[in-house]
C-alpha cells in the first residue's frame, strides 16, 4: 500500500481490528435477512510523512450514502460547541454581512444555523442526502457534493470565494486528502482563513481510543502530519488550539501559502509540534503498544458482560455511535450479551447496529426495562449522557464506559 499523501510504501502497523461493516451502515429489519458487506479494518503508519491511515478497501460513496444517519444536532454539547465557535470566529476575524463563510461537511446545519442567524452569507457543502435535507430545512443553502479542487473552482466561479471555511471532523473522512486540502487553497480569498477540527492522534494513541478507528475515517492526524500535508497543497498553518471534544481534538487555523498579508504564526504551533516530537509521533515505537491495549479493552468489556449475564444482571447500552460499533464488532458482542442500545435520533430508532445487529430503541424502552448497568458507547459525550440519564440512579442503576478502560461511573 502507498501513503494517501506522499505515496511512500506504508508497512508499519498500528492495529488490526479484524473485519467489520461500515460503522454508519445501520440495518433495517428487512436487511437482517440479507448478508452484510464487511471490510478489513487495519490501520497503518507512514514512516515518511507520519500520516496514520486505513488500508483502502471501502469507497467513500459506499460509506457516505443517502441513508447516512449521523446528525450532529442530536448532541446538545456539540450544538453549544458550534455556537461558541461561530462567536469566536466572528470576533477574531471581523465577519459580518460583507463576508462569505463556507462549511465543508455541513451535516444537518448544526453550525451554519448560527452563522445565518447573524446575517452572514453562508453556504454548506454536504454529500449525504439525509443530512443535507435537514440543513435545507433550516434555511441553509447546501451543495450536495463531495469537496475537492473541481468543486472549489466551480464555487469560486459562482462568486463563493470564502473569508472563512470551517471543516469540523471531516479532514479524516476523505480518501484523497491532497485534493481535498488543495480545494481549500482554491476556495479561500487571498486573506481568508480555514479552520479544521479533528481528533488528535497524540490523544488517540496515548489513551488507546481505538474505537475512533473505522472505515469512514481514512486518516488519523497529528499536527506534524497536517502541517506537511497543508504545505504541499497550498496552505500554511498559523495557529492551533487543543479542544476537549472527541476525547481530545485540535482546531488548526490555516491561510493560503500565498496569502496577501500573511498572519504571523502563533507560538502554540511550535509548542505543539515540539510536544508531538517529544512523545515520539515520528518514531515507530510510539505506535508499538496500541494493539495490545485494544485487546485489553476488549477483554475487560467481555469479562464484564459475561459476568453480568452469569449473575442475572441486565446491561443495556446508550448511543448508537460509530465508535460503539467499532468496539462491539471488535469484541464480538451480540444481542445475547447486550440486548439493545438506546439512541435519541429517530433516524436510528427501529434499526439495528451494523455487524452486531443489536436493536436500537428509544429512551422509553430504557425507562421501562430498568437495566442494572447502562454502557455509554460515545464516551466522549460521557458528561452530557450522564446528566441526561441521571434518572437511571432512581432504580439503583449504574452507568459505565469501556474506553480507555472499563469503569463503572461514580454516582
Amino acid at each position: 500500500m502507498k501513503c494517501r499523501h506522499c505515496a511512500a510504501p506504508v508497512t508499519l502497523p498500528l492495529v488490526d481490528l479484524g473485519t467489520a461493516p461500515p460503522s454508519n451502515a445501520y440495518l433495517s429489519a428487512a436487511a437482517l435477512h440479507a448478508p452484510e458487506r464487511w471490510y478489513p479494518l487495519r490501520v497503518l503508519v507512514c514512516e515518511n510523512c507520519w500520516l496514520v491511515q486505513t488500508e483502502d478497501f471501502a469507497e467513500a460513496h459506499d460509506l457516505f450514502d443517502a441513508e447516512y444517519a449521523y446528525f450532529s444536532s442530536f448532541s446538545s454539547s456539540w450544538l453549544a460547541h458550534a455556537q461558541a465557535y461561530v462567536e469566536a470566529m466572528v470576533q477574531r476575524f471581523g465577519l459580518g454581512a460583507h463576508s462569505q463563510m463556507v462549511e465543508i461537511a455541513a451535516n444537518d446545519g448544526y453550525l451554519l444555523q448560527y452563522v445565518a442567524q447573524r446575517g452572514i452569507p453562508c453556504l454548506g457543502v454536504e454529500p449525504t442526502a439525509s443530512t443535507a435535507a435537514a440543513a435545507r430545512a433550516k434555511g441553509i443553502t447546501v451543495v450536495e457534493r463531495f469537496f475537492g479542487v473541481a468543486l472549489a473552482q466551480e464555487l469560486v466561479a459562482q462568486g463563493h470565494s470564502a473569508d472563512l471555511i470551517a471543516a469540523n471532523n471531516v479532514l479524516a473522512h476523505v480518501p484523497d486528502i491532497n485534493d481535498f486540502v488543495a480545494g481549500f487553497a482554491t476556495l479561500l480569498q487571498p486573506t481568508g482563513v480555514a479552520t479544521f477540527e479533528f481528533p488528535h492522534l497524540l490523544q488517540l494513541v496515548q489513551q488507546c481510543q481505538f474505537d475512533t478507528l473505522y472505515h469512514e475515517h481514512f486518516s488519523y492526524l497529528s499536527l506534524t502530519a497536517v502541517q506537511r500535508i497543508f504545505a504541499a497543497n497550498g496552505l500554511a498553518v498559523f495557529d492551533v488550539q487543543e479542544l476537549p471534544t472527541h476525547g481530545g481534538s485540535l482546531r488548526v487555523f490555516a491561510q493560503r501559502s500565498d496569502a496577501a498579508a500573511p498572519r504571523p504564526t502563533e507560538p502554540a504551533v511550535a509548542a505543539l509540534l515540539a510536544r508531538e516530537a517529544e512523545a515520539g509521533v515520528c518514531s515507530a515505537g510510539f505506535y508499538s503498544d496500541f494493539q495490545l491495549q485494544a485487546l485489553r479493552i476488549k477483554r475487560e468489556l467481555l469479562s464484564f458482560l459475561m459476568a453480568a449475564q452469569a449473575q442475572g444482571r441486565k446491561v443495556a447500552a446508550y448511543g448508537a455511535a460509530a465508535k460503539g460499533n467499532t468496539l462491539l464488532n471488535f469484541a464480538g458482542v451480540r444481542p445475547d450479551l447486550l440486548p439493545y442500545v438506546v439512541d435519541k435520533n429517530p433516524a436510528k430508532q427501529g434499526k439495528f447496529l451494523p455487524g452486531s445487529r443489536i436493536p436500537i430503541v428509544d429512551e422509553a424502552h430504557l425507562r421501562a426495562d430498568r437495566p442494572d448497568v447502562v454502557l455509554i458507547l460515545p464516551w466522549n459525550l460521557k458528561d452530557e449522557v450522564t446528566a441526561q440519564l441521571a434518572y437511571v440512579r432512581e432504580w439503583g442503576g449504574r452507568l459505565a464506559v469501556a474506553v480507555p478502560a472499563f469503569a463503572l461511573l461514580a454516582g
